[in-house]
């Protein structure tokens, strides 16, 4: 008998799914209107000009600085481990941001959680972090 259609199995098994990563940090933000709304405005000569000034006003530059630290440890992340590993960046001004710091008890940013367990507080934790996501992708087993 053979197998309906739909239901071809996955090349990816349970065993060698991704390693899931929060990361709660404060993101810079900009304020969008609806899809049509953002063509219109262009059409009509409109800039990103204000959309800019947003993200370059949202937050004080300590922490665009420690921003940028985080985005590029994220870059260096998927570099290395490419599409072993789902990062999730959650503003920690959201309210899932929120939610997140209370279940996980960060009281400082960023803070990365690797796999829901292994928690990493602070910039200077990183190095720490990506060797906590080595060592258990190291310890997952070889997908057959």
């Amino acid at each position: 008998m053979s197998k309906p259609f739909g239901h071809a199995p996955s090349a990816r098994t349970s065993q060698d799914k991704p390693l899931r990563v929060e990361i709660l940090a404060y993101a810079p933000t900009a304020y969008y209107h609806c899809t049509h709304c953002e063509v219109a405005w262009r059409e009509m000569g409109a800039t990103n000009r204000i959309h800019e000034e947003q993200l370059s006003s949202s937050l004080p530059e300590d922490l665009i600085k420690e921003y940028e630290v985080v985005s590029k440890w994220v870059q260096e992340m998927f570099r290395t481990h490419c599409d072993r590993i789902i990062i999730r960046v959650i503003d920690a001004a959201s309210i899932e941001g929120f939610y997140k710091s209370l279940r996980y008890n960060a009281r400082r940013y960023p803070a990365v959680i690797v796999n829901g367990h292994s928690r990493f507080v602070g910039s200077q934790m990183l190095p720490a972090a990506s060797e906590e996501i080595a060592h258990q992708l190291a310890s997952q087993p070889a997908g057959v």
